[in-house]
């Protein structure tokens, strides 16, 4: 009788809602890269969706549309993409990529760059190494899900700003239920397969990818830490 009482508790504290600060939850938030072989429950789940979903967005349009792989679709994406990036396969975003880094913006991505190299050992040099990290993406980190996100091809990319309210909403209600997450660009490098494992015939265009689960806290790369430049740096306050 004791163990079932212990059961249900385990099962209603599954789906009650963290009682975690947002601003907690802002500073704790960071890219994870590296996760557990540990599925999370599916009422937890569906209410960090359901909390996500309460993003803002320009006339309440909700342009987001957030397709998860699990089990052996994942792995069957996470195959075909590790192929055609291993082979040098072109990718064929339909989105292009953002320009050159230039001054503290190229200074920032290095910074981000010899962060996280330095934790996974791998130098300025090490081709082979800096291989490896980028098929670690295309592996999903491990994760045991993967979301593709993406929206209607009829929207201009003003609509991803939506899509990124969207994103950063769900990603910080990730944190305060103890998951993490890594929001990856790299995930629409092949957006056909991603239509094709989700029969998707609206034609809608993937912006980008997101692994997500519970932190491998055993992954040297998880150990990674970057910094934010003083708020001043980027606001403008003016009254006249």
């Amino acid at each position: 009788m004791n163990n079932m009482k212990a059961e249900v508790e385990v099962a209603e504290s599954a789906v009650m809602d963290s009682e975690m600060r947002l601003i907690d939850a802002v500073y704790a938030r960071r890219s994870v890269r590296g996760f557990l072989d540990k599925e999370v429950p599916e009422e937890v789940l569906h209410r960090i969706f359901e909390i996500a979903q309460q993003a803002p967005s320009n006339c309440n349009v909700q342009p987001w549309k957030v397709y998860i792989a699990s089990g052996e679709l994942k792995d069957r994406l996470r195959q075909q993409m590790v192929k055609n990036t291993a082979g040098g396969v072109k990718p064929n975003p339909d989105y292009p990529y953002h320009g050159k880094f230039e001054n503290e913006y190229r200074k920032r991505q290095v910074d981000c760059a010899i962060a996280l190299y330095s934790k996974m050992g791998i130098g300025r040099d090490d081709k082979p190494g800096r291989m490896r990290a980028v098929l670690r993406n295309f592996e999903f980190f491990d994760a045991p899900y993967i979301a593709f996100i993406g929206m209607d091809p009829g929207f201009e990319i003003t609509v991803a700003v939506d899509v990124g309210m969207f994103a950063q909403t769900l990603m910080l209600t990730m944190v305060a239920f103890g998951l993490h997450s890594c929001p990856m660009g790299t995930m629409r490098n092949y957006p056909d397969l991603v239509r094709e494992a989700f029969a998707i015939e609206d034609g809608t265009k993937i912006l980008f990818g997101m692994s997500f689960g519970y932190e491998d806290t055993n992954v040297p790369a998880n150990e990674a830490r970057t910094t934010r430049d003083d708020f001043t740096t980027n606001i403008v306050f003016r009254s006249k």
